[in-house]
């Protein structure tokens, strides 16, 4: 995973006027408590004072910063002033340039700081080497280079865990636009069929038998009524209207009535039959048997020239079991040019069930769907 660590405190926030104070006041107290050093002189106070200042560029010009930081660093070491607080400056560059990802110019960077300072002791100003003196600031080098390392991978782990939330968040939000796509496909395909099919019914017979075309007619009222009502709460739920209106559309098995009802309007006799207690249902399972039901009812009006439609529901511990059978000429599924069948089945496999559709006894098409009470994790 690529991880932005453009986001880095800006340098500033360090504050860079108190860390040039003590800088310098670090360094006129180092020369007063260092002797044999080379005595104090304005290169000193410029070093000790343009280090924290660098640092303001730290953020756009990270290795040039650094490299003018060990370039100065250097200069000052080679002066042979008195050691103190002016490597502070160095060692804050060091690892911000870590933590900004340039780890190779950090280590060289400090490197050869620290190379620089155990070359020129002895050579240039003939002092013996102490050996604690050596292993405190190797020590030092590498505890700042350890600093580093360990601010840039605790701030690889945060963006990564924030990157992994913000696309966590996007595939939920997909997810429910998916729902809310499922259920426009459904309402819409429901609805409009019965009243396409009672729209043909009226037209065949306004002039012969104008009793029945008005019945028709107010089949195509209550239809695009219903319809209505469900698209206006569908497009509640995307517009958030209020704020306790639920993120997922709902619906309930006791509008199957209307369902049956609206269908014997529509020259479909369809009964229906329940087996087994009829209990309070997880919303989501009652919610997908009804979108079953609804979309293989739409699948007979539409394809099956059915004159009969039996819808069973069926109760036990585990699962409900829907069924839906129809005494039509049948279809193939793989050849009925729309999406409702995929839709089906998917409904069912959200919930860890199946759905099985084929021939019925009566020569037409049934639909059965098993939905597990609980859905898997």
């Amino acid at each position: 995973m690529s991880v932005d660590l453009r986001a880095v405190p800006r340098p500033a926030l360090f504050g860079w006027l108190p860390l040039t104070v003590f800088q310098v006041a670090g360094t006129v107290g180092a020369h007063h408590n260092q002797a044999g050093h080379r005595g104090l002189d304005a290169l000193a106070i410029a070093i000790a004072a343009l280090g924290p200042v660098s640092l303001l560029f730290l953020r756009r010009w990270p290795r040039q910063v650094l490299a003018f930081v060990v370039a100065i660093t250097v200069a000052y070491v080679l002066r042979d002033y008195a050691f103190g607080p002016v490597l502070a400056s160095l060692a804050i560059a060091t690892v911000i340039t870590v933590v900004r990802g340039h780890r190779i110019a950090a280590w060289l960077g400090l490197g050869a700081v620290v190379v620089t300072v155990l070359a020129v002791q002895r050579p240039m100003y003939d002092r013996e080497w102490s050996w604690s003196w050596l292993s405190g600031a190797v020590a030092w080098s590498l505890l700042v280079l350890a600093a580093g390392e360990l601010v840039r991978v605790r701030r690889e782990r945060l963006v990564a865990s924030r990157q992994a939330r913000a696309e966590a968040s996007r595939r939920q939000a997909n997810e429910e636009r998916l729902q809310i796509a499922r259920e426009l496909h459904d309402v819409v395909a429901h609805h409009i069929s019965l009243i396409n099919v009672q729209a043909g019914v009226a037209l065949h017979i306004v002039d012969r038998r104008p009793e029945q075309a008005q019945t028709a007619l107010e089949a195509i009222k209550d239809a695009s009524k219903d319809a209505l009502i469900e698209l206006r709460s569908l497009v509640g739920v995307l517009r958030d209207v209020d704020e306790q209106a639920p993120r997922r559309p709902s619906g309930t098995l006791a509008s199957l009535d209307d369902l049956v009802e609206r269908s014997g309007h529509a020259g479909l006799a369809v009964r229906k039959t329940v087996r087994g207690e009829v209990r309070p249902l997880p919303s989501s399972v009652e919610l997908a048997a009804l979108r079953i039901v609804q979309e293989a009812i739409t699948n007979v009006v539409r394809h099956a020239a059915a004159s009969r439609a039996e819808i069973e529901l069926a109760y036990d511990d585990a699962a409900l079991s829907v069924t839906v059978e129809d005494d039509g000429r049948g279809f193939d599924p793989d050849d009925s040019g729309g999406t409702g069948i995929i839709g089906m089945r998917e409904r069912a496999e959200t919930l860890g069930g199946t759905l099985e559709v084929g021939r019925a006894g009566a020569g037409g098409t049934r639909v059965h769907a098993s939905l597990p009470l609980r859905s898997r994790s």
